[in-house]
């Protein structure tokens, strides 16, 4: 059995931002990760700040634990299986033993729902398989693009795409919700190619292109395809406490990253907002900050003072 004051669960670029704000701020972290970060796909981004040529998401992730081990911190590769809460503290379980904690911050993301491409992975890291308009639009201006999406923003998100290349085309996905003929219009006004024959799945060429197969036994070739099917927040842990959830199961928090659970937080892509890297480690500033001010105070010892004076730190 181990004991610390905040247990971060979660690696990726919120978990380690908090990680490393709470271990400025000296107080005893645990980071445990299993290692499924969806920053690690990233083939490379160009608006995380301060990085004007881009940065590969595993170099990122590199980075930042380079970061918080400069504070003496470090990850745990270890899976949280469970989370249960007895009295004011946390019982987090895993393979090896169990973790007891006060304050728990969850960063752990959302998964993709199932991808309709073989080998999918490859395709992700090669830029023929793109996970977020809202990152990369820019990196694909012109390129022919390709467009599948949840019937409840469809035309959305193939006019969100227009805006940065004049051939896009949006596929079909469940023909038992066609089109409204306002959709229908407002793609013709932008320019969108609608193909109402149901999309049966995806191949890659060669050369990366993604070639896309409809039921009536045409095959679409193209330079991008955007498979905005939805996600899911792995937010199991905190669902099992009683936390309260919103759309696709992400978690509702204030303003200092609370869920409705006393001492559990969360940030970034499982909670409820925009999944931007750069929101998450915002979120994680604010989180640790205020776990840091609720926490009881560990007032800086006289002798550790005076041997900072004498050596000029």
């Amino acid at each position: 059995m181990r004991a610390c004051e905040v247990l971060v669960i979660g690696g990726g670029p919120g978990g380690l931002a908090a990680a490393v704000y709470l271990r400025r701020f000296r107080r005893d972290v645990i980071v445990a990760d299993k290692g499924h970060s969806r920053l690690s796909l990233i083939p490379i981004s160009h608006n995380y700040p301060g990085f004007p040529g881009g940065v590969p998401g595993r170099e990122l992730l590199g980075r930042l634990r380079e970061q918080l081990a400069c504070y003496g911190g470090a990850v745990d590769d270890i899976e949280i299986t469970s989370l249960d809460k007895v009295d004011d503290v946390f019982v987090a379980r895993h393979d090896g033993g169990e973790i007891r904690t006060p304050v728990v911050l969850l960063a752990t993301g959302v998964a993709d729902a199932g991808l309709p491409v073989d080998g999918w992975p490859e395709a992700v890291a090669a830029g023929a398989v793109r996970l977020c308009p809202v990152c990369d639009g820019y990196d694909i201006l012109d390129k022919r693009v390709a467009v599948a999406s949840q019937p409840h923003n469809r035309t959305g998100h193939a006019l969100f795409m227009r805006t940065f290349s004049c051939d896009v085309t949006l596929f079909e996905r469940e023909p038992e919700a066609p089109l409204s003929p306002r959709e229908a219009e407002q793609l013709r006004i932008a320019g969108v190619r609608y193909i109402d024959s149901p999309l049966k799945g995806v191949t890659l060429t060669e050369a990366m292109e993604p070639v896309l197969h409809t039921e009536d036994g045409t095959d679409h070739r193209f330079d991008v395809f955007y498979p905005m099917l939805g996600e899911k927040a792995r937010s199991g842990l905190a669902q099992a406490l009683g936390a309260k959830c919103g759309d696709c199961d992400k978690l509702v928090v204030d303003d200092h990253g609370r869920t409705t659970v006393p001492g559990l937080y969360a940030v970034g892509d499982v909670v409820l907002g925009l999944n931007q890297i750069s929101v998450a480690t915002g979120q994680a500033a604010v989180a640790a900050t205020a776990i840091h001010n609720a926490l009881p105070w560990q007032f800086r010892q006289r002798q550790r003072c005076a041997e900072s004076a004498i050596g000029g730190t």
